[in-house]
């Protein structure tokens, strides 16, 4: 088998994919290789704002900060915070996901956002996805995930509990009227 890299593609994960942890979930793929993977999810809200988070890390935010959104990015290391963001920009911590697109883990990158520098679009997320070499794949082939190009207006222009149904659309699938049941062929 030849390995495919889904880095810089969403997961979406299907219907039947009920485990309590990514029902309903959509993530950013942040890098896939032959170790393992690993992404954000960018459709659950945690009960924090920006305003919250900033503070938290001794930054002092504005105003406007207490109505964004903080998402839970997965369950790997849920005290950290992950922006996703773009464009790129030089931070001293960052993984570039494509020519646009980058998640940055230092605390730079936060206090440009509190002072309204760069990035002009982003999202926290606190925690991300992970997974072990092959176990991506095992779940691709249980038909838990449907993946598909990475979409900036999925990611940063719908409101988080539209991107499940809009990424699907990506694909031309409406998750409304997909089966529970899947097979192998």
């Amino acid at each position: 088998m030849t390995f495919s890299s889904l880095k810089n593609h969403l997961l979406i994960a299907m219907p039947e994919l009920h485990d309590g942890i990514f029902d309903r979930t959509v993530i950013v793929v942040c890098e896939h290789n032959a170790e393992g993977a690993m992404g954000v999810v960018i459709n659950r809200l945690v009960d924090i704002n920006m305003s919250d988070a900033l503070r938290a890390v001794d930054i002092q935010p504005s105003e406007e900060m207490i109505h964004r959104p903080v998402y839970w990015g997965g369950p790997v290391q849920p005290q950290h915070g992950f922006i996703l963001h773009s464009p790129r920009g030089e931070w001293l911590s960052s993984l570039e996901i494509n020519d646009d697109l980058a998640l940055t883990s230092s605390p730079d990158i936060l206090q440009a956002i509190a002072q309204h520098e760069e990035p002009q679009r982003y999202l926290l997320t606190l925690g991300y996805a992970g997974w072990g070499a092959q176990q991506l794949e095992a779940e691709l082939q249980d038909n838990a995930w449907l993946h598909g190009p990475l979409d900036m207006a999925v990611i940063f222009d719908l409101p988080a509990n539209e991107r499940w149904q809009a990424a699907a659309r990506l694909l031309g699938v409406d998750m409304r009227l997909l089966s529970g049941a899947a097979g192998h062929a």
